[in-house]
């Protein structure tokens, strides 16, 4: 699905391979980066009540948990990585989204940001508290409550989640895209064997 990295082994049955992430490019991808995502499910923790394993990984409908048979979405594939064990919990204690989601109510309205030029408000979601402008949405980091959250702080997380993506302001952010045919353009190569660092 795009673009993506293999460990070259003509002796492999299966060739191992990883699909980059959207924010990542074949271009500029480093072995550390590759390594890491050859080496993906990442384990995060056993389940404290049952013992199962619980791994971030990337599938062709995003990034998501994985608790036995129970599954749960990410919010960004950067949280492969980044989610800890204490968030992945939070996440699965919280209700599984099924269907049409109800609009979540504006907790706090920040007025109207001077660079997408539309209204901005905060709202709570399935993984935590987060503000949007209606075309992209930003997580409102948890040592930051409500009550003190300025708009200029508002528009700042959002003009920082902007960059990351790689966006204009009031452009929306890409849709996950449809399952289809890997990229033909050429991809870098992790040859096996020699020295390399180990994926963490």
């Amino acid at each position: 699905y795009g673009p993506y990295v293999l460990i070259d082994d003509p002796d492999a049955k299966k060739q191992k391979t990883a699909s980059l992430f959207k924010t990542m490019s074949a271009e500029t991808i480093d072995l550390e980066t590759a390594l890491r995502l050859l080496a993906l499910p990442r384990l995060i923790g056993q389940d404290p009540e049952s013992g199962v394993d619980i791994t971030a990984q990337n599938g062709k409908f995003g990034p998501y948990l994985l608790k036995a048979k129970e599954s749960r979405s990410l919010q960004s594939e950067d949280q492969i990585f980044d989610l800890d064990f204490a968030g992945a919990l939070e996440i699965f204690a919280q209700p599984k989204y099924g269907g049409r989601r109800t609009a979540a109510t504006p907790l706090k309205e920040f007025g109207e940001d001077p660079a997408a030029k539309t209204n901005v408000v905060a709202k709570s979601g399935q993984f935590g508290l987060y503000v949007t402008d209606g075309a992209i949405n930003a997580t409102v980091p948890k040592d930051e409550p409500l009550d003190e959250l300025t708009p200029e702080r508002a528009f700042e997380l959002l003009a920082i989640r902007r960059e990351k993506l790689g966006l204009e302001p009031g452009q929306p952010a890409p849709k996950a895209s449809k399952a289809g045919r890997r990229s033909s353009a050429p991809a870098r190569t992790v040859k096996k064997g020699g020295t390399r660092k180990k994926a963490e």
